[in-house]
């Protein structure tokens, strides 16, 4: 009879805990649960409950990872500099928060390289503040257009900041080198707030957003915006984004009604998914990839949410535990 070895190549591992990072196939016997185990793939993306915020708001900004983000600003009320911190389970409240207590602003970058920007204090403003993953630190120089409910996306020293409202619905559209905003006079094709932004500076992505429940999805390249024949099935507005211009994921919003909806875009099309939130909300913070986004805090008719969300993507690694009957 062959043997395991023979086939795959390999033994079976006889390891205390599960491996940190597995591959799709590997095996191995969990000699602390005793059971045999697998890394199979997840056949559709799915939501499940994370930790939830130590603070309940909504308009929040978000940065970071699924296992490591960083949640900024809202509205609890009143508006809040609260932040926190994630690390895959729970969050953890830093007693330093915004120097501007805000909401409905842009967030982008990591847990200990942040960047919060634009929103209302409730005048709109365009302040700019720097996360050192401990500290934020203001930057004198803020958006040149000062305006709310705007998204963003990139790095700290290199961050996409476009649309939100002023007086009215705007593309404005710039980019940050890590002290200064410069404007392109390129904005976005369709103006618009509450939109979700994923990407980077040099290959952003623009969805969704009002008024109204805009399905337009754009793409940046550095200097210019070009509408993708790829719309989202579900229009709406005040929804989250994750990922990058090649593979993003779109979650949450107004239709007007609340929603969970879930949305993946590969460069070209939207395909929605059968998984929706639990928790269906608008303004939501939002970080992570296409396949291991994260979702926190929001509003939905039950009034703020503290809930958190992870997403799994469709094959993403999964382990599995063999079982015998």
């Amino acid at each position: 009879m062959a043997e395991y070895k023979g086939i795959k190549g390999f033994k079976v591992q006889y390891l205390s805990a599960d491996p940190s990072n597995p591959i799709i196939g590997q095996t191995w016997y969990n000699s602390t649960s005793k059971d045999l185990k697998y890394t199979g793939a997840t056949a559709a993306g799915a939501w499940a409950s994370g930790g939830d915020l130590n603070t309940a708001r909504f308009a929040i900004g978000g940065a970071g990872t699924q296992t490591s983000a960083l949640a900024f600003g809202g509205e609890v009320p009143p508006y809040t500099a609260s932040t926190e911190e994630y690390n895959g389970a729970t969050w953890t409240s830093n007693p330093t928060g915004l120097n501007t207590a805000r909401a409905f602003l842009g967030g982008c970058g990591t847990q200990t390289a942040g960047l919060g920007f634009g929103g209302e204090i409730p005048a709109v403003t365009g302040a700019t503040e720097e996360y050192n993953g401990s500290t934020w630190a203001n930057n004198p120089t803020g958006l040149n257009t000062a305006r709310r409910i705007l998204a963003g996306c990139g790095t700290q020293t290199a961050a996409l900041a476009f649309g939100g409202y002023i007086a009215a619905p705007s593309g404005a559209t710039e980019e940050y080198d890590g002290s200064t905003w410069t404007s392109n006079p390129t904005g976005l094709n369709t103006a618009r707030f509450g939109l979700g932004g994923c990407g980077t500076q040099t290959a952003g992505l623009a969805f969704g957003g009002g008024p109204g429940t805009i399905t337009a999805t754009e793409e940046y390249d550095g200097s210019t915006w070009t509408t993708s024949p790829g719309s989202l099935n579900t229009g709406r507005n005040y929804l989250a984004g994750a990922g990058i211009q090649t593979a993003a994921l779109a979650f949450g919003g107004g239709t007007p009604a609340v929603t969970g909806a879930t949305e993946e875009y590969n460069g070209a099309t939207w395909t929605s998914s059968p998984a929706s939130l639990a928790t269906g909300r608008i303004g939501i913070g939002n970080a992570g990839t296409q396949a291991a986004a994260l979702a926190f805090g929001g509003e939905n008719p039950g009034g703020k949410t503290a809930s958190t969300e992870e997403w799994t993507g469709a094959g993403s690694p999964l382990t599995k535990t063999i079982t015998v009957s």
